[in-house]
């Protein structure tokens, strides 16, 4: 990769953080499996003074979720689960319905947010899973499955399975389906599948240790930090839920699709993993269907035209819609934490920008601008 990467990153780091739109962040890069650029900037901790470092931990919001769906399809390729499941196989009391019907929702509907569930925060104040307390896998401490999935259930379908795509808690949904399946916890089978092979002793849905782990703070200028509990605006939409404390909670349910906290170093090995054909934690076969469009024309409305969703991200198709500065078949998705990452597997590139900013990291412009740097150069 040209040498300019790393004046373009810097450039569009240190800019960032001087405007005061992110208080800590990393941004890596690998390139052919090779490390083409590293930093930890800015603060873990702005009121102590604590600089971000290497071992740095963060909240991993829905950068949990590629993760987990690893671990589910590693448990397909064992025979312990099928794509085509229904989900009431083990979770026999999982029946959301609509028009009357309580229709049955498959793994793969899951797996690929077609089954017909939503998340609160994409709904309006008064949508059935505010108004039905249901979480989106960051806020409630001590909310169990025991509670969570009823909720669930009650609010129904907002489509057939399969109708339509919408960003959803499918993943909460599945973990408890692989409990149930395995007779596991769901930390216990992640490690089991993808973190312990791979080396990611931080990557956990228990906070490894306290001292590393960051202060998270929500956008601003500067940014504040982050109440708990606390509603951030988000778009047009009612707002996000997160609730900080709730990783030291491990009486909340394991949220496959929120609950995990990392580090970047961790994640960029995953994504290496994925994109090398599957580190030894799935298939070659697996590891490009990941990154491969699994849900037809489908409009995928967190990213506009031209997207398709694969297994534990979106699938960049066509980059002309979106004016994207991605090539066709990038697979991405972000963190409401503050992250994003993607994989262009024509370049033989993974990229990660994790922020203790929400979320900018993921949604705002300093996201937009490491990704725009790191395909110019």
């Amino acid at each position: 990769m040209p040498h300019d990467l790393t004046a373009a990153l810097d450039q569009v780091i240190d800019r960032a953080l001087a405007e005061q739109r992110i208080v800590g962040a990393h941004v890596l890069v690998a390139r052919d499996g090779q490390t083409a650029y590293a930093r930890d900037a800015g603060l873990a901790d702005r009121e102590a003074g604590r600089p971000m470092a290497a071992d740095t931990l963060l909240r991993l919001s829905s950068l949990t979720k590629p993760i987990v769906t690893a671990a589910v399809l590693a448990l397909v390729e064992e025979g312990a689960i099928s794509l085509d499941d229904p989900v009431t196989k083990w979770l026999p009391d999982f029946q959301p319905r609509i028009g009357g019907q309580a229709p049955p929702i498959t793994v793969r509907q899951l797996l690929t947010h077609t089954a017909g569930l939503s998340y609160g925060f994409m709904q309006p104040v008064d949508g059935p899973y505010l108004k039905l307390g249901v979480s989106d896998g960051m806020d409630q401490p001590g909310l169990g499955f025991d509670k969570q999935l009823p909720r669930v259930v009650e609010a129904g379908l907002f489509f057939p399975p399969g109708a339509a795509w919408l960003y959803s808690v499918s993943l909460d949904v599945l973990g408890a389906a692989l409990e149930a399946a395995t007779g596991k916890p769901l930390g216990e089978i992640v490690a089991a599948t993808v973190t312990r092979p791979l080396g990611m002793a931080d990557t956990g849905f228990a906070v490894t240790a306290a001292a590393r782990l960051a202060k998270p703070y929500v956008d601003g200028q500067p940014p504040t930090i982050m109440t708990d509990p606390q509603v951030a605006p988000f778009a047009e939409l009612s707002g996000i839920r997160y609730s900080p404390g709730r990783a030291f909670d491990l009486k909340s349910f394991p949220s496959g699709g929120a609950g995990m906290v990392g580090n970047a170093r961790e994640f960029l090995r995953f994504l290496e993993a994925i994109r090398t054909g599957g580190g030894g934690i799935v298939s070659e076969q697996t590891a490009k269907a990941m990154m491969t469009n699994q849900t037809g024309e489908a409009a995928i409305v967190t990213n506009g035209p031209g997207f398709g969703f694969g297994f534990g991200g979106a699938v960049l198709l066509d980059p002309a819609p979106s004016a994207s500065v991605h090539s066709p078949g990038t697979w991405l998705w972000g963190g409401v934490y503050g992250h994003s990452w993607f994989v262009d597997p024509a370049k033989k590139i993974s990229a990660v920008v994790m922020t203790n900013t929400a979320t900018e990291g993921m949604s705002g412009q300093f996201a937009q601008d490491v990704a725009a740097a790191v395909q110019a150069a």
